[in-house]
């Protein structure tokens, strides 16, 4: 298995096997859960791209493409590609806690761009932090519960040994549909920033505060356990200018990326029926 795959399917039967099953008040579903779980995979170790069961390759690449756009408006670039941000829009088309928007607008600063200019300055600098999380509207409220609470609300980006390395920190994450999607799309966005400063890719660390299962997951989650798959590692290889052509929207990106993927993709099935939990 890839290391990536191998480290998954450890959380999973973890989760399965030792994971507290309570009650999600917000979402009325049974949840088994545990905290404090954390997948690393170093750049040399291949794309982390879960092979155990077929990921939608097109939903994060254009998401994350979208994301550097710093839209807000899935009807801006995403929707071309995919529809999975429409269910959190307002009536006017806007995703108030949209990521992209977050690092590159909300705040008063791109902090993308900051980042970049950055560490283009001063690779050794430890001041790459990038927050999601704005502290004035989101979470800690026990009256107003919005369901779209940014789940990676932080991550650092560091050049170490001439390598680019990237600390993704999720409160929450849904680990049949969520983290394999997050994972594969903060590590595009990785490679594309280390593309940009002409560094190699290091290590990509995903850290879950509270990893969870859903109750309707659960046989997913036994049947992935069950998989083995001998994949050989996923390369990506991008052009200095894709952190430049993903900030404008360059659909031809998208397809570029996809197709580079794809063509190195040979996950085992899919598993039917897969329903995300709002």
């Amino acid at each position: 298995m890839t290391e990536f795959d191998r480290q998954y399917r450890k959380i999973l039967q973890e989760i399965m096997e030792k994971g507290v099953e309570e009650l999600n008040e917000r979402t009325k579903h049974a949840v088994r859960a545990l905290p404090g779980k954390t997948i690393e995979v170093e750049g040399d170790e291949g794309f982390p791209l879960l092979t155990l069961r077929k990921i939608p390759v097109k939903l994060f690449v254009a998401e994350q493409i979208w994301f550097l756009t710093g839209s807000r408006r899935p009807s801006e670039f995403l929707n071309k590609f995919t529809r999975i941000w429409d269910d959190f829009a307002n009536v006017d088309g806007v995703v108030t806690t949209a990521y992209g928007y977050r690092w590159r607008r909300h705040f008063g600063r791109d902090q993308i761009e900051l980042l970049v200019k950055l560490l283009e300055k001063d690779p050794s600098s430890r001041h790459g932090v990038v927050v999601t999380w704005d502290q004035a509207s989101d979470g800690l409220s026990v009256t107003f519960k919005r369901a779209n609470n940014p789940c990676p609300y932080t991550f650092t980006v560091n050049i170490i040994g001439g390598k680019l390395n990237l600390h993704n920190v999720i409160r929450s994450n849904d680990m049949i549909l969520g983290c394999p999607h997050d994972s594969a799309g903060f590590a595009l966005l990785q490679r594309i920033l280390a593309a940009r400063l002409g560094v190699g890719v290091g290590k990509y660390t995903h850290t879950i505060s509270n990893a969870h299962i859903y109750d309707i997951h659960y046989e997913a989650a036994r049947e992935i356990i069950s998989r083995q798959n001998d994949h050989p590692k996923v390369e990506i290889s991008l052009g200095r200018d894709s952190y430049e052509r993903a900030k404008k929207g360059d659909e031809k990106l998208v397809n570029e990326i996809i197709e580079q993927i794809e063509s190195q993709y040979h996950p085992l099935g899919s598993i039917k029926g897969l329903q995300i939990v709002l």
